[in-house]
């Protein structure tokens, strides 16, 4: 049995998982992303520190064989040094080592890897999959996994498949990476939010604004709409570079895909080349959020 931790910029979910199957969750509220804001970058990283360990304690003390735990968190980790170099949605946190220290901590092997790929990774295994497939993930930024002839693809330096950061509006949105115009910026969940309060003049949460696109608010619908075609701007380069049959699109902003599933089907067939169209199937999570605890537990033994 393994642990699994997928680490958002707002929420923790811890699992255990044995054969493929996430045999125990826990979820936890935890602002990371607030917490990098509010706090001094060596106060933060205790802070994640003491959050992510009481929570695995959690699991340890539940299921005491556990021989690894497997980290899935957002920003460019460094293969070499495991450490998390840069992190958009966590401000400040640069050249963090996350890893070794809980590893003290609680006395287990810990494997730090992108949430993106771990959840890429955790869909290709639960397909029974043996070639190459890409994961979107589209939650408070938007991440991506490659998952390249059956092995997990992380880059030199660990910044493979950053696609939140293409450019698709020059001198746009102010991203946290340190750029504008990033597709996160307008296709991720905070993008929607985004999206809605250019249109409207409102500030909303993603829960609301649905609900308004669902009782036929056209604001909201175009708030979406953006979002969609966005997403498969940034697709349709992607494809062009990583030639794969199969695109999984998950994240908590993937369960209103039908709002934004129009628009981006639209786009993504204006803006991809004559030979690449019809060839991709893109497919809604298979493993709803568990993927990613599912493949960052895996992927301690990779």
């Amino acid at each position: 049995m393994l642990i699994g931790v997928d680490v958002g910029g707002t929420n923790l979910r811890v699992g255990v998982v044995d054969n493929k199957s996430v045999i125990w969750e826990q979820r936890y509220h935890a602002d990371f992303s607030g917490l990098c804001q509010r706090l001094q970058p060596a106060d933060a990283l205790s802070a994640i520190h003491a959050s992510l360990a009481e929570a695995m304690r959690e699991a340890i003390r539940l299921y005491p064989t556990v021989s690894a735990i497997g980290i899935g968190f957002p920003g460019f980790i460094n293969p070499t040094t495991q450490q998390v170099t840069q992190s958009p949605n966590l401000p400040g946190l640069l050249n963090a080592d996350i890893a070794a220290p809980l590893s003290k901590l609680l006395n287990l092997p810990v494997v730090l890897e992108n949430d993106a790929l771990a959840a890429a990774y955790g869909e290709f295994v639960l397909a029974g999959k043996d070639d190459s497939l890409i994961y979107l993930g589209l939650g408070t930024g938007v991440g991506g996994g490659l998952v390249l002839n059956g092995k997990p693809y992380g880059g030199m330096n660990g910044v493979s498949m950053e696609v939140g950061h293409l450019t698709i509006v020059p001198n746009g949105r102010p991203c946290g990476c340190g750029n504008r115009g990033c597709m996160e910026q307008y296709a991720s969940a905070s993008g929607v939010v985004l999206n809605y309060e250019e249109l409207s003049g409102k500030a909303l949460d993603t829960v609301a604004i649905a609900a308004l696109a669902n009782q036929g608010d056209s604001q909201a619908l175009q708030a979406y709409a953006q979002a969609g075609e966005a997403l498969a701007q940034g697709l349709a380069h992607i494809l062009k570079v990583v030639d794969v049959t199969e695109v999984v699109i998950g994240g908590g902003l993937s369960l209103s895909w039908e709002l934004l599933q129009p628009a981006f089907a639209t786009r993504l067939e204006a803006d991809l080349i004559p030979a690449l169209r019809g060839k991709t199937q893109v497919n809604i999570s298979r493993a709803g959020d568990q993927a990613g605890i599912i493949g960052a537990a895996i992927l301690t033994a990779v």
